[in-house]
């Protein structure tokens, strides 16, 4: 198992990556922008559901996972913002090495036209400068002068034009790096609120574990967890879906399906002695404890029948495989896929997360025909 500062540096990496390679213009910032947000007003308005079930020992266990996923997503948001202000203030830097390249330039023509009004109105270089908003005024009082200038204009008027530009780039240099220190700075106090969330995400199922009254009550809320799943199945299966090509059957993969994700099981299928408290619990699957990949792969061809949010299951995706086979996966922090989406095997189709699991980070996993669970490990390969 992944300590949880890893899997924190992990799911970062994995939020902030995925579009890191993106065209670095504008408008590709502003697509990966609105992503997020949309993302972020997703997870407000499900853990304000969540809210509202507080009595629900799993509801809190679920609120937290949801609300680190949120601070990922806007850690994910500031760093974005940042990759754009960095960008903005890469191009500034250039056009100010560009513009003071330019200045130089027109200095030295200057010098040679200040030269000769020199000579012919003994007129003081600095003088020019200082008067520099009143040049006709100036010029105007010799008409040798007043035709150099009219020659010169152009070069005059250019070179404070690209003196003011400088000035104003360099203001707005310093309005960038400030804005860069700014996100800096509220990325990092998200995830000291991230660390927070984490602690007391541990303290609860710290808690669930060792109060047997709390823990009673969490097991009665996985049943009718468990029951609300089984609803959603039957109502997935009754309409029939046709695949839109031909697959070999799942059932001829058995003991050959690749893993979902790479991990330790850290919940087996069947039924589960509690070591303390000797109750007994159905697992109607198994939970993977993820290693270095975060990424969850469908494990054969088929297609998406439902990629949602489902309380105590996270983000859950259910795949129709043909011939009334199906497989779910749950507690993901992101679906990568949405209804009706085909998939092939080994495709990415969410993220791994802790949403609504007592274990951490895990990846509930299960295999059903029609809506009876199967045990994963006869199907899965032998490790």
């Amino acid at each position: 198992m992944l300590p949880e500062n890893k899997v924190f540096i992990l799911l970062i990496l994995f939020f902030y990556s995925v579009t890191a390679l993106a065209p670095q213009d504008a408008s590709e910032y502003e697509k990966r922008l609105n992503k997020i947000a949309t993302q972020i007003n997703s997870l407000k308005s499900k853990i304000e559901k969540e809210t509202k079930r507080e009595s629900s020992v799993l509801s809190r266990l679920s609120k937290l996972g949801l609300q680190k996923n949120l601070l990922r997503n806007e850690i994910s948001y500031f760093n974005t913002v940042r990759e754009r202000t960095s960008s903005e203030l890469s191009g500034i830097q250039k056009r100010i090495a560009k513009l003071q390249t330019e200045l130089d330039k027109k200095k030295d023509s200057i010098a040679k036209i200040l030269v000769a009004l020199y000579k012919f109105g003994n007129f003081d270089y600095f003088d020019l400068l200082l008067h520099a908003d009143k040049i006709d005024s100036l010029l105007s009082q010799n008409k040798n002068l007043t035709l150099l200038a009219q020659h010169e204009e152009q070069i005059i008027t250019g070179y404070f034009k690209t003196l003011q530009e400088l000035s104003s780039s360099r203001e707005t240099l310093a309005e960038k790096t400030s804005e860069i220190e700014q996100l800096i700075q509220k990325a990092a106090n998200k995830q000291q609120e991230f660390l927070v969330q984490e602690k007391n995400q541990r303290d609860l199922i710290k808690e669930i574990a060792q109060n047997k009254q709390i823990y009673q009550q969490t097991m009665i809320e996985q049943i009718e967890r468990a029951e609300q799943l089984q609803n959603l199945l039957k109502n997935l299966l009754e309409d029939k879906v046709d695949l839109p090509f031909t697959i070999i059957p799942l059932y001829e993969k058995k003991s050959q399906l690749p893993w979902p994700i790479s991990g330790k099981i850290v919940t087996k299928f069947g039924n589960i002695r509690h070591p303390r408290y000797n109750t007994i619990t159905a697992s109607k699957g198994i939970e993977i404890s993820p290693q270095d990949d975060l990424i969850v792969k469908a494990i054969h061809p088929g297609i998406v029948l439902f990629s949602d949010y489902l309380p105590g299951f996270g983000n859950l995706i259910l795949i129709d495989h043909g011939m009334s086979y199906y497989s779910l996966y749950g507690h993901c922090s992101e679906a990568l896929v949405k209804k009706e989406d085909v998939v092939t095997a080994g495709n990415p189709i969410a993220y791994v997360g802790d949403i609504g699991s007592m274990k951490g980070t895990t990846l509930h996993f299960e295999i059903r025909f029609k809506t009876k669970p199967l045990n994963p490990l006869q199907w899965l390969k032998r490790r």
